[in-house]
């Protein structure tokens, strides 16, 4: 029975914490790349995120928490990443750009 709930539990955790972007950030969702840098935003509020850096790889699938500005947070509970958003979404000639944490991402349509 203790291992249903814990299930049941890691369940909520999981799938209970994500929650749809404002319409105001609807810019961010999509598929955001560069040679280094992959990162999907859902607009149910789910990222996948993966980098290569240094000859390792970083990469984090969890709900987005919460933006703090233009920079988000995602994670679940205390274990989270805030991304920093130097340079919120915007078109150039066309192609939507955005800058996080230093790398500058296209969007995939």
């Amino acid at each position: 029975m203790k291992k249903g709930l814990v299930i049941a539990f890691l369940a909520v955790l999981l799938f209970g914490c994500s929650k749809p972007l404002p319409s105001d950030r609807q810019a961010y969702v999509g598929v955001w790349e560069s040679p280094e840098m992959r990162l999907l935003i859902l607009a149910d509020g789910t990222v996948d995120y993966k980098r290569l850096k240094n000859g390792g790889t970083t990469s984090i699938n969890a709900p987005l928490q919460e933006f703090e500005g233009d920079d988000f947070v995602v994670g679940l509970g205390f274990f989270n990443t805030r991304f920093e958003v130097t340079q919120a979404p915007h078109q150039v000639n066309g192609q939507w750009q955005m800058v996080v944490d230093g790398v500058l991402l296209t969007k995939k349509m």
